[in-house]
C-alpha cells in the first residue's frame, strides 16, 4: 500500500551541484540528498558543476556545495536569469570561492582571484581567505528570521570565511574574527571584524541564500597537495546540531521557498534547541 503524500505542493525540480578540490563532495552529496528526499515533491538532478545550463535553467532551485568551482559568464548569467525570474539559489560553505593553488617550489600561499565576477555578483559574495580551523562562536543577527527563530549562539569547529560582501545582503548569522588568515593571499580584511555565515540577498522576483558552515574533508581530498592519504576523515563541523537544523531550514527553503515551514517535512524539524 502506497506513502500518503508528504508534501501539498506540486512537483518541485532542484538540480544539486556538488563537486570541486579539498572537501568531502561524496559526504556532503549524501547529507543534501538526504534531505532533498524528505520532500516527495522533488524532482533532484545531480551535476557536478554549473556547466549543464539547460538542467539548472529548468530547475525551481539550485542547491551547490562547491569549492573551486567556476562558472564562465553564459552560465553564471544564465543562473541569474532564472533566479530573476523566481528561482531560488541556496549556495553551501565554499561556493563562493575560486582558489589558486600554490606553485610547486613557490611560496605556500593560497590565492583567490576575481575570477568568476558575475557569479560573485549572484551570490553577493567572494570568498578571501579563512582563518585556521577551529572552535568559533556564531551569533543570531536576527532572532526572529525563519532560518534561525528559536536557535541561541551556538559555538562550532568549522572555517570561518572572510570575503568581499555587496551591500544589499541581509545578515541572518555571523561571527566575529580580527586575527590573521595565514596561508591566503589576504591575511586579514581590515576595517571589518564581523563576518557572515547564513544570509541572503534579493535577486528580482527571486533570491539567494548562502549559508557557510559546513567544511568536510576525506582521506584523499588533498592529494593534489602532496599529501596522498590524511588518515582520518574530518565531519567534525556536521556534528553541530545547530548546524544541522540550519541546513535543513534552508535545504527546506530552497525546496518551498518562503513558504517552506507549512510544508509537514519542514515544520517538524522547526523547534528550538537548548
Amino acid at each position: 500500500m502506497g506513502t500518503p503524500a508528504r508534501c501539498t505542493a506540486g512537483r518541485v525540480n532542484v538540480a544539486l551541484v556538488c563537486g570541486g578540490r579539498w572537501h568531502d563532495f561524496d559526504y556532503a552529496r549524501l547529507q543534501i540528498l538526504q534531505l532533498l528526499g524528505r520532500h516527495d515533491s522533488v524532482r533532484c538532478s545531480v551535476h557536478p558543476d554549473f556547466s549543464d545550463i539547460a538542467a539548472l535553467a529548468a530547475a525551481d532551485a539550485v542547491v551547490a556545495y562547491t569549492c573551486d568551482v567556476r562558472p564562465g559568464r553564459e552560465q553564471a548569467l544564465a543562473l541569474r536569469d532564472r533566479v530573476r525570474a523566481g528561482g531560488r539559489l541556496l549556495a553551501l560553505h565554499a561556493t563562493n570561492s575560486a582558489i589558486d593553488a600554490p606553485v610547486p617550489g613557490a611560496e605556500r600561499v593560497f590565492r583567490t582571484p576575481d575570477a568568476m565576477p558575475e557569479f560573485s555578483a549572484l551570490l553577493g559574495n567572494r570568498f578571501l581567505a579563512h582563518p585556521r580551523i577551529s572552535a568559533m562562536r556564531i551569533d543570531i543577527a536576527q532572532p526572529d528570521h525563519p532560518l534561525a527563530s528559536g536557535i541561541a549562539a551556538f559555538v562550532t569547529t568549522d572555517e570561518i570565511y572572510v570575503s568581499e560582501l555587496a551591500g544589499d545582503l541581509e545578515v541572518i548569522m555571523d561571527a566575529s574574527y580580527d586575527g590573521p588568515c595565514p596561508g591566503f593571499m589576504t591575511q586579514q580584511v581590515p576595517g571589518r571584524t564581523r563576518h557572515p555565515v547564513l544570509f541572503s540577498r534579493p535577486e528580482g522576483r527571486g533570491s539567494v541564500v548562502s549559508f557557510t558552515l559546513g567544511h568536510c574533508r576525506g582521506r584523499f581530498d588533498v592529494a593534489d597537495q602532496g599529501i596522498d592519504d590524511l588518515g582520518g576523515t574530518d565531519t567534525i563541523a556536521w556534528e553541530s546540531p545547530e548546524f544541522n537544523e540550519v541546513l535543513r531550514r534552508s535545504v527546506d527553503w530552497a525546496v518551498h521557498g518562503d513558504d517552506w515551514a507549512k510544508c509537514p517535512a519542514g515544520h517538524e524539524h522547526t523547534k528550538e534547541l537548548p
